[in-house]
C-alpha cells in the first residue's frame, strides 16, 4: 500500500504532525512525505491513501499560496480514497478544519478522521495521529 503525507508547515508544527504519521506507518506501508508545493494532480493515482496537513491561516483558512491551489487541483481525484486531515492553529477554535472536512465530504472524499492541535502537537495530538495513521492501512 502506498500512502502520501502531503503538507504545508510554516512554523514546523504541522511538519511535526506529518513526521508522526510517517513514523507510525514506517514498515507498514510505502510512505512518501511531500510538501504541498511539490505535489501535483499527476501524483494522485500513484497512492492508495492520503494524509493532508495544513495549519489554520489568516481568518481560519487553508494556506493560500501553495496548499489551497494544490488541494483544489486534486480534490476531484480523491473520491474513494481514504484521507486523514491534520493541522495546527494558533488562534480560533478549529473552524478551518471543520470547513475543510465538510468540503471533502461534500466532494465524496472518504475522510477517516481529523486531528488538530493548538501550536506544537502535544502527547494527546500525537496519540490521535498514531491512531488515524493506522486507519489508512
Amino acid at each position: 500500500m502506498k500512502i502520501a503525507i502531503v503538507y504545508y508547515s510554516g512554523t514546523g508544527n504541522t511538519e511535526a504532525m506529518a513526521n508522526k504519521i510517517a513514523e507510525t506507518l514506517n514498515g507498514k506501508a510505502d510512505v512518501s512525505q511531500i510538501t504541498s508545493d511539490s505535489f501535483s494532480p499527476d501524483d494522485v493515482e500513484a497512492y492508495d491513501a492520503f494524509a493532508f496537513g495544513c495549519p489554520a491561516m489568516g481568518a481560519e483558512v487553508l494556506e493560500e499560496e501553495t496548499f489551497e491551489p494544490m488541494f483544489t487541483s486534486i480534490e476531484g481525484s480523491l473520491k474513494g480514497k481514504k484521507v486523514v486531515l491534520f493541522g495546527s492553529y494558533g488562534w480560533g477554535d478549529g473552524e478551518w478544519m471543520r470547513t475543510w472536512e465538510e468540503r471533502c465530504k461534500t466532494d465524496g472524499i472518504d475522510v477517516v478522521g481529523t486531528v488538530i492541535c493548538q501550536d506544537a502537537p502535544d502527547d494527546v495530538a500525537l496519540n490521535e495521529l498514531e491512531g488515524l495513521a493506522n486507519s489508512l492501512l
